[in-house]
């Protein structure tokens, strides 16, 4: 196949800067869900490290492992789907910092071997119910943390949660609920060292949601919000470019060998065009190898066309606007079958 995914790490390190900038003086923590948002982990983690970021984001566990791998022990990273206690245990194992909104898995942790306590960031469900401690159950998990660290089963660490960054009013409405259960726990003896509620929208737009840690997954990326600010306005730039060479010219129209089943959505047929090297042409006809473009003169096999990203027409988010769904989604769906390839000026 002749698709490729370029990743500029350069550009990456760039967005990094910015982010630091943006949330400051809180932390950030590069978010590397879902393979780094398909960028590749690996390299991903090894030029932010490079870079200086200290807080990563894993996502889970099995991640979390692989990240300490590339990442080395000076490198905190946080963790948040944990299945119950082999999970809690693998976590514990490589010293990761565990993000617990389920008192299941209090007293999972409570059954565990003490070899070195677990670090614990307690989640507070502030209305967007997708885990977390319920308000009302509060000061019940905190009575279970307080037992924890008494007998050396916990550090605690922190206190976080997610917010829906849908409205002003909801996150406002969130924040005072997560401050409360703030206030909840240090009266109960509990005060945190890291606090944590904003991801890239709110750390960067709204500075009283900075805390002491700012999760930033898209924007580190350069994927903007869908209906929100520029890329420019962000002061942040796309990383990803996806690309593929024409490999045939007939009456249907020139011919790209990537499709659905690489993860180009075949709704966006007829709604984009991209740049060829006579001006900007009609993707018509997305099928699930095969891309079918409006035809040139002189097109021929081996001619390169950007699909999205740097150098192309349209970005992953304004894709996404086109089909009603969000610029993370166009990124995530490419393929692991599309080659990845790095580009830097450190190489």
């Amino acid at each position: 196949m002749s698709a490729v995914y370029r990743v500029d790490l350069d550009a990456l390190a760039r967005n990094l800067a910015r982010v630091r900038e943006a949330v400051a003086p809180a932390a950030p923590m590069l978010v590397v869900k879902d393979d780094a948002y398909a960028h590749g982990v690996e390299p991903i983690v090894r030029r932010a490290v490079a870079e200086g970021v200290r807080w990563i984001g894993a996502f889970d566990v099995a991640t979390g492992a692989a990240v300490r791998r590339i990442a080395g022990p000076d490198v905190r990273i946080f963790v948040w789907l944990i299945g119950g206690r082999d999970d809690l245990a693998a976590g514990v194992a490589v010293d990761l910092d565990l993000g617990i909104g389920d008192e299941a898995l209090l007293a999972d942790l409570a059954g565990l071997p003490v070899e070195h306590p677990a670090r614990v960031h307690l989640k507070i469900d502030t209305g967007l119910h997708r885990n977390g401690i319920r308000p009302e159950r509060w000061e019940a998990a905190l009575a279970q943390t307080s037992a924890l660290v008494a007998d050396g089963h916990a550090a605690f660490e922190g206190i976080w949660s997610h917010i829906s960054e849908a409205s002003d009013a909801d996150d406002d409405d969130a924040r005072a609920v997560f401050l409360a259960a703030r206030e909840t726990a240090r009266a109960a003896g509990l005060d945190p060292r890291f606090s944590h509620l904003a991801a890239s929208a709110a750390g960067f737009a709204r500075g009283e949601f900075r805390e002491d840690l700012v999760r930033v997954g898209a924007f580190s990326y350069g994927i903007r919000p869908a209906g929100g600010p520029s890329e420019g306005e962000l002061g942040i730039e796309p990383i990803g470019r996806l690309s593929a060479t024409v490999t045939a010219v007939d009456l249907a129209g020139v011919h790209l060998d990537i499709g659905a089943l690489h993860g180009l959505p075949s709704t966006l047929a007829g709604r984009f065009d991209v740049l060829t090297p006579e001006g900007p042409r009609r993707v018509e006809a997305i099928g699930p190898t095969d891309t079918v473009l409006a035809p040139w003169a002189d097109a021929a096999p081996g001619d390169e066309i950007a699909l999205f990203g740097p150098g192309a027409l349209f970005g992953v988010t304004d894709l996404a606007e086109l089909i009603d769904t969000i610029g993370e989604e166009i990124a995530l769906r490419i393929s692991p079958t599309v080659p990845r390839v790095y580009v830097s000026a450190h190489a």
